[in-house]
Protein backbone atom coordinates (compact mmCIF):
# COMPACT_ATOMS: atom_id res chain seq x y z
CA UNK A 1 0.00 0.00 0.00
CA UNK A 2 1.42 3.37 -1.05
CA UNK A 3 0.71 6.37 1.08
CA UNK A 4 1.66 9.97 0.44
CA UNK A 5 3.05 11.91 3.28
CA UNK A 6 2.03 15.54 3.46
CA UNK A 7 5.29 17.38 3.88
CA UNK A 8 5.80 21.02 4.61
CA UNK A 9 7.14 21.48 1.06
CA UNK A 10 4.02 19.99 -0.61
CA UNK A 11 1.76 22.02 1.68
CA UNK A 12 3.60 25.24 0.78
CA UNK A 13 3.60 24.42 -2.94
CA UNK A 14 -0.09 23.51 -2.93
CA UNK A 15 -0.99 26.64 -0.95
CA UNK A 16 1.08 28.87 -3.23
CA UNK A 17 -0.57 27.37 -6.32
CA UNK A 18 -4.04 27.92 -4.85
CA UNK A 19 -3.21 31.54 -4.01
CA UNK A 20 -1.76 32.12 -7.51
CA UNK A 21 -4.85 30.70 -9.21
CA UNK A 22 -7.14 32.74 -6.97
CA UNK A 23 -5.11 35.92 -7.49
CA UNK A 24 -4.92 35.48 -11.26
CA UNK A 25 -8.71 35.41 -11.47
CA UNK A 26 -8.73 38.80 -9.75
CA UNK A 27 -6.14 40.24 -12.12
CA UNK A 28 -7.64 38.80 -15.34
CA UNK A 29 -11.35 38.17 -14.85
CA UNK A 30 -12.89 35.39 -16.88
CA UNK A 31 -15.17 36.54 -19.70
CA UNK A 32 -18.63 35.08 -19.79
CA UNK A 33 -19.75 33.62 -23.08
CA UNK A 34 -23.41 34.38 -22.38
CA UNK A 35 -23.72 38.15 -22.04
CA UNK A 36 -27.12 39.06 -23.48
CA UNK A 37 -27.62 42.10 -25.73
CA UNK A 38 -29.26 45.23 -24.37
CA UNK A 39 -32.87 45.54 -25.59
CA UNK A 40 -34.23 48.88 -26.78
CA UNK A 41 -36.45 50.65 -24.27
CA UNK A 42 -39.97 51.89 -24.95
CA UNK A 43 -39.77 55.58 -25.84
CA UNK A 44 -36.01 55.40 -26.39
CA UNK A 45 -36.18 56.61 -29.98
CA UNK A 46 -38.51 59.55 -29.25
CA UNK A 47 -37.18 62.69 -30.97
CA UNK A 48 -34.23 60.73 -32.41
CA UNK A 49 -32.29 62.58 -35.14
CA UNK A 50 -30.22 60.30 -37.39
CA UNK A 51 -26.67 61.49 -37.91
CA UNK A 52 -26.32 63.88 -34.98
CA UNK A 53 -22.79 65.35 -35.12
CA UNK A 54 -19.92 64.11 -32.98
CA UNK A 55 -19.26 66.88 -30.46
CA UNK A 56 -16.91 67.63 -27.57
CA UNK A 57 -19.82 68.91 -25.45
CA UNK A 58 -23.54 69.67 -25.84
CA UNK A 59 -24.34 73.27 -24.86
CA UNK A 60 -22.87 74.74 -21.69
CA UNK A 61 -22.48 71.43 -19.90
CA UNK A 62 -22.86 70.64 -16.21
CA UNK A 63 -24.31 67.11 -16.55
CA UNK A 64 -22.26 64.02 -17.47
CA UNK A 65 -23.60 61.10 -19.51
CA UNK A 66 -21.21 58.15 -19.47
CA UNK A 67 -21.06 54.40 -19.85
CA UNK A 68 -19.61 51.44 -21.67
CA UNK A 69 -20.22 49.54 -24.89
CA UNK A 70 -19.51 45.80 -25.07
CA UNK A 71 -20.19 42.98 -27.52
CA UNK A 72 -22.94 40.47 -26.74
CA UNK A 73 -21.68 36.96 -26.05
CA UNK A 74 -18.14 37.50 -24.81
CA UNK A 75 -18.53 41.01 -23.34
CA UNK A 76 -15.48 42.37 -25.14
CA UNK A 77 -15.22 46.20 -25.03
CA UNK A 78 -15.98 47.89 -28.34
CA UNK A 79 -13.77 50.83 -29.32
CA UNK A 80 -14.77 53.51 -31.83
CA UNK A 81 -18.53 53.01 -31.46
CA UNK A 82 -20.80 56.04 -31.97
CA UNK A 83 -23.28 56.80 -29.18
CA UNK A 84 -25.84 59.56 -29.73
CA UNK A 85 -27.18 61.43 -26.68
CA UNK A 86 -30.09 63.86 -26.32
CA UNK A 87 -32.43 65.10 -23.58
CA UNK A 88 -34.75 67.85 -22.36
CA UNK A 89 -32.34 70.20 -20.58
CA UNK A 90 -32.05 73.65 -19.10
CA UNK A 91 -30.97 74.80 -22.60
CA UNK A 92 -33.58 73.15 -24.82
CA UNK A 93 -36.11 70.45 -25.57
CA UNK A 94 -35.10 66.96 -26.69
CA UNK A 95 -36.59 67.67 -30.13
CA UNK A 96 -34.20 70.63 -30.68
CA UNK A 97 -31.18 69.90 -32.91
CA UNK A 98 -28.84 71.72 -30.47
CA UNK A 99 -29.89 69.24 -27.72
CA UNK A 100 -28.40 66.32 -29.69
CA UNK A 101 -24.78 65.20 -29.97
CA UNK A 102 -22.73 62.06 -30.38
CA UNK A 103 -19.45 60.72 -29.03
CA UNK A 104 -17.19 57.74 -29.72
CA UNK A 105 -16.07 55.03 -27.33
CA UNK A 106 -12.40 54.85 -26.35
CA UNK A 107 -10.16 51.73 -26.55
CA UNK A 108 -11.82 50.37 -23.38
CA UNK A 109 -15.33 50.78 -24.81
CA UNK A 110 -16.04 53.77 -22.53
CA UNK A 111 -17.81 56.96 -23.51
CA UNK A 112 -18.41 60.26 -21.72
CA UNK A 113 -20.14 63.42 -22.90
CA UNK A 114 -20.99 66.60 -21.01
CA UNK A 115 -24.34 68.28 -21.62
CA UNK A 116 -26.65 70.80 -19.89
CA UNK A 117 -28.56 69.71 -16.78
CA UNK A 118 -31.41 67.32 -17.58
CA UNK A 119 -34.79 68.54 -16.32
CA UNK A 120 -38.16 66.77 -16.07
CA UNK A 121 -40.15 66.24 -19.23
CA UNK A 122 -43.51 64.48 -19.02
CA UNK A 123 -43.09 64.41 -15.24
CA UNK A 124 -39.70 62.69 -15.04
CA UNK A 125 -36.10 63.65 -15.78
CA UNK A 126 -34.72 61.25 -18.39
CA UNK A 127 -32.09 61.03 -21.08
CA UNK A 128 -31.95 59.33 -24.46
CA UNK A 129 -29.03 57.35 -25.84
CA UNK A 130 -28.71 55.42 -29.07
CA UNK A 131 -26.29 53.14 -30.83
CA UNK A 132 -27.10 53.35 -34.54
CA UNK A 133 -23.89 52.91 -36.52
CA UNK A 134 -24.74 49.73 -38.42
CA UNK A 135 -22.17 47.09 -37.38
CA UNK A 136 -24.49 46.02 -34.58
CA UNK A 137 -28.25 46.07 -34.06
CA UNK A 138 -29.58 49.55 -33.19
CA UNK A 139 -30.38 50.12 -29.51
CA UNK A 140 -32.41 53.06 -28.15
CA UNK A 141 -32.43 53.72 -24.40
CA UNK A 142 -34.49 56.08 -22.22
CA UNK A 143 -33.13 55.83 -18.66
CA UNK A 144 -34.92 57.79 -15.94
CA UNK A 145 -32.88 59.72 -13.37
CA UNK A 146 -33.44 59.08 -9.66
CA UNK A 147 -33.83 62.82 -9.08
CA UNK A 148 -33.94 66.06 -11.05
CA UNK A 149 -30.90 67.04 -8.97
CA UNK A 150 -28.70 64.23 -10.38
CA UNK A 151 -25.71 65.59 -12.29
CA UNK A 152 -24.68 62.38 -14.03
CA UNK A 153 -26.07 59.20 -15.52
CA UNK A 154 -24.18 56.01 -16.37
CA UNK A 155 -25.56 53.72 -19.08
CA UNK A 156 -24.18 50.44 -20.44
CA UNK A 157 -24.76 48.97 -23.89
CA UNK A 158 -24.24 45.34 -24.90
CA UNK A 159 -24.51 45.15 -28.68
CA UNK A 160 -25.55 42.25 -30.91
CA UNK A 161 -23.74 41.99 -34.27
CA UNK A 162 -26.03 42.46 -37.29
Amino acid sequence: MHSKLLTRRTMLATGAAAVAVGFSSLVVPARSQNIAPTPSMRGGSNNYRPGAPIVEKIGGGGFWMSGTVRRAGDGAPLAGQRIQIWAHTTEGHERDPHSHGATLTDESGRFRLEMPQIIPSFGQPHGHLAYDSGDFEAVFLRPVLSSANDTSLEVHFVLQPV
